[in-house]
């Protein structure tokens, strides 16, 4: 039974091994089967990869020469469209320049125009004020000569009484004194107060005092004035020495005399020198008043002694009449100041407008560098510098009425000192 079971086994196992080597034939066979189908797909396939690769290089190709051709259509559109902008851009620039350089030449005329016309304004109205101020000045000094003659005139007829005067001319202070009087007399005819003082210290290491002295203006802010010393002095006994000399006919007394007289004047004048002239406190000279028209006469007479005098101990030797006659072109001088000096700002503005001027071309010429960032420039220029200069302008013209009434007013003071003169003559 077991034999048979035995042989049963191996018989089914033999059958199942013939199956299975049947069945790995058969697999072996599909497998090939397989590879081969395998391999004809591949085959296909790379053939469908290449043709497939073909057609997209082509269609790429065909797509670059398609986009290239686009973009050199865009660039030479936009080159196009670029040049009409930059043309536009380049009129407008024109445009806007020309009319720039339109409105500043017609500025600049316009400006031009009305300084020169404000300078002939300016200089006619100074040129008739000063001349008619000084031809003015002129005839009243004039006047006040013959007023100071026809005085001098009834002066000798009161001096006859030459005993009486010779009593009161014989003490020195009192000599001394009417001298003082005559010359406080002449400053306060002709001079406002404030011009000059009485009783001066004029040396700045000095103690002696000056009897009066003139106020002249400095030359800088620091000095604003100088003084001019101005001193009277009578040698009376040496003039009636010379006096007595003339009398008697004597021409060795009459030039002993004279010498004595001008040696007494330049003791004078050496006097006032080293007590009063003290630059730059003080001018560089000084005024000996003599207070009769006879002794500074006899002075004058004597041309060299008058130099030597100024030369060597810088004093200038007047008489009333030549005192006069200075005092009132001093008077003159300190009136033209004020009108110069109102001139001067006259000039100041100008300046001030010429300053604007600059701004304005140097904004014009950054606006031509740069039109866009110009126009806020031209804004500013057209505006601001505009409202500037118009300003500086209504200052120059407001200014002529000021002088005006300076002048006027030193017409009104000149005559009240005239009518003032004539009273007291």
């Amino acid at each position: 039974m077991n034999t048979l079971i035995i042989s049963l086994s191996a018989i089914v196992l033999i059958v199942l091994l013939i199956f299975l080597i049947m069945k790995f034939a058969s697999f072996s066979e599909n497998l090939k089967r397989v590879e081969a189908a395998f391999r004809e797909d591949m085959r296909h396939l790379t053939s469908e990869i290449q043709t497939i690769g073909k057609e997209n290089r082509g269609e790429l190709s065909d797509s670059l020469k398609e986009f290239s051709a686009q973009i050199t259509l865009n660039m030479k559109t936009f080159q196009e469209s670029s040049d009409k902008s930059l043309s536009l851009l380049s009129e407008l620039q024109r445009e806007k320049l020309s009319q720039i350089e339109n409105r500043q030449s017609e500025m600049i005329k316009n400006t031009e125009a009305k300084l020169e016309q404000i300078r002939v304004t300016v200089a006619e109205k100074l040129e008739k004020t000063l001349s008619d101020r000084l031809g003015q000045s002129f005839e009243t000094v004039g006047k006040q000569l013959l007023e100071v003659q026809r005085g001098l005139g009834e002066m000798q007829t009161l001096a006859q009484d030459v005993g009486g005067l010779k009593r009161v001319l014989s003490n020195v202070k009192m000599r001394g004194g009417i001298g003082e009087v005559q010359l406080s007399m002449l400053l306060d005819q002709i001079l406002a107060p404030e011009q000059y003082e009485s009783n001066v210290r004029t040396k700045s290491t000095g103690k002696e005092f000056v009897e009066f002295a003139i106020k002249l203006p400095g030359k800088d802010e620091h000095n604003k004035f100088i003084w001019l010393p101005v001193d009277a002095k009578f040698p009376k006994e040496y003039y009636e020495s010379l006096q007595n000399a003339y009398d008697s006919g004597d021409i060795a007394l009459i030039d002993k005399e004279q010498k004595v007289l001008e040696n007494a004047i330049k003791s004078m004048a050496k006097d006032i020198s080293e007590k009063y002239i003290d630059p730059p406190y003080t001018t560089d000279f000084a005024i000996m008043f003599l207070p009769f028209e006879g002794i500074f006469a006899e002075v004058v007479r004597k041309a060299s002694l008058l130099e030597e005098i100024q030369q060597k101990y810088k004093v200038l030797v007047t008489g009333p009449t030549t005192f006069a006659a200075i005092l009132n072109s001093l008077h003159m001088g300190f009136r033209t100041l004020a009108i110069e000096k109102r001139s001067s700002e006259v000039w100041t503005i100008l300046g001030a407008v010429k300053r604007e001027f600059d701004i304005f071309g140097g904004l014009l010429n950054k606006a031509q560098k740069n039109i866009q960032g110009g126009l806020d420039d031209i804004d500013k220029l057209v505006g601001t510098r505009t409202k500037a200069i118009q300003r500086k302008l209504r200052g120059v013209e407001s200014l002529d009425e000021e002088t005006t009434k300076l002048i006027m007013e030193g017409s009104q003071s000149e005559k009240l000192l005239t009518e003032s003169e004539e009273d007291e003559l």
